[in-house]
């Protein structure tokens, strides 16, 4: 991975307690918009935390092998941003 580690162990790390506080949440009956409120802060710091780790592979990985001459590399970076595009979407 080519993403700044720490960065997204930190973030990730982040969302484990976020996701241990919402299972408390759950068990406690908490209300409603309040878990909501949790459930859509930890999506954004995983979105974020994608966004790192797509970036790094984009500016490094796809880079790499486009600066090399083997085409089945680059139909195979592309072939994957393909199916990255098409779960976000």
């Amino acid at each position: 991975m080519r993403a700044d580690k720490e960065a997204v162990l930190r973030k990730l790390r982040t969302v484990q307690g976020q996701i241990a506080g919402l299972i408390k949440m759950v068990e406690e009956d908490r209300y409603c918009i309040d878990i909501s409120n949790q459930i859509l802060a930890s999506i954004g710091i995983l979105k974020n935390i994608n966004k790192e780790v797509l970036d790094a592979h984009l500016k490094h990985c796809v880079m790499e092998a486009f600066a090399s001459a083997d085409q089945e590399a680059k139909e195979q970076k592309v072939a994957e941003i393909i199916k990255v595009i098409d779960k976000l979407a």
